[in-house]
């Protein structure tokens, strides 16, 4: 059957009055909608749903949610919670930005938030990271380990974002060792290429056939293919947005954390319009060391990522940043 426009409002309207309705009997609680690949995708939704249940368990309070299953969704389920009373509401992901910028401005007394994208409104809040300092350490900490000088990396939809980080991370890679080479591939250039795991695999063996031995893979849902590619094939992987080293224990050389829910918890204490910037300097990013990849990580190695990290925070190395500086254009 061929799902006909008024079809698909249909089901959208549906999935959205399923939110749970003595939940919303209560004005003013917060809420969140997580977007494409839902709030245990082991990576960026699951940070922000790490961040909210903090907030929960240390206040007792409840929250309201939503997972944006299409991309019809977003105005919608932004808007009944705005309805309902919900604030702040909090939006996961930067392809929420459009739907907020609508929704915002009808709801000029209800707090909203965004992570990962700025809108400009008196009643958000947006929350930003400098992807490419986190990115540049662990491109320094690929080239370092490296047996090949040959690294990669797997972008999931093709957009300046993810350019962001592909950009910051063979930064790190040729200032540690400019005679490496870095191979990098899209996944795609719709919201599918998030949620591709099969996909992520294939670019990944085409990496390792080329060299590579190292892949950092920024995909959302679909970097679970690479870590397994990775595996099968002996090499190494680096995981992005949360710490995704016990995924693939062993072969996780490292994550490049995007502190997620640091952001949505800090929301959820103390909401404030404006945009906030968070940086190695500001723990917004940082690199992953735990009980899942300690063997990978040499005395030697942690102290040369630790001095490269304290010198791009002390301002002695500038990285570039794709979005602003006109850096690394493909």
């Amino acid at each position: 059957m061929i799902a006909t426009p008024s079809f698909v409002r249909a089901a959208v309207t549906l999935a959205l009055s399923a939110l749970s309705l003595p939940a919303l009997a209560q004005a003013g609680q917060p809420a969140v909608i997580f977007d494409m690949g839902g709030k245990f995708d082991k990576s960026f939704n699951e940070s922000a749903y790490r961040g909210v249940e903090r907030w929960k368990k240390e206040t007792g309070k409840p929250y309201l949610e939503f997972e944006i299953s299409n991309d019809t969704q977003r105005v919608q389920a932004i808007r009944r919670m705005a309805e309902r009373g919900a604030s702040p509401i909090i939006s996961i992901g930067f392809a929420q930005a459009s739907a907020l910028q609508q929704v915002a401005k009808d709801f000029p007394k209800t707090q909203f938030a965004i992570i990962d994208s700025v809108v400009n409104a008196p009643n958000v809040q947006s929350v930003v990271f400098k992807e490419h300092e986190g990115s540049y350490l662990v491109g320094a900490m690929a080239a370092l380990t490296s047996k090949t000088g040959k690294v990669s990396f797997v972008g999931g939809m093709d957009i300046p974002l993810i350019r962001k980080f592909q950009c910051g991370f063979e930064q790190g890679v040729k200032a540690t060792n400019p005679k490496a080479e870095v191979f990098s591939n899209m996944t795609g250039t719709t919201s599918s290429a998030w949620n591709d795991p099969t996909r992520g695999g294939e670019l990944a063996k085409s990496q390792f056939a080329k060299g590579s031995d190292i892949v950092f893979a920024a995909a959302g849902g679909t970097g679970s293919g690479v870590y397994q590619a990775a595996k099968d094939a002996g090499k190494l992987a680096i995981g992005v947005d949360s710490n995704q080293n016990h995924l693939q224990p062993g072969t996780m050389l490292t994550s490049m954390v995007k502190n997620v829910d640091v952001a949505v918890y800090n929301v959820l204490k103390g909401w404030k319009a404006g945009v906030s910037v968070l940086g190695l300097k500001e723990g917004g990013v940082e690199y992953a060391l735990d009980q899942h990849n300690s063997k990978l990580i040499s005395p030697a190695l942690k102290t040369k990522v630790e001095a490269i990290k304290a010198d791009i925070v002390a301002g002695k190395i500038k990285v570039a940043d794709y979005m602003a500086d006109n850096a690394c254009k493909y």
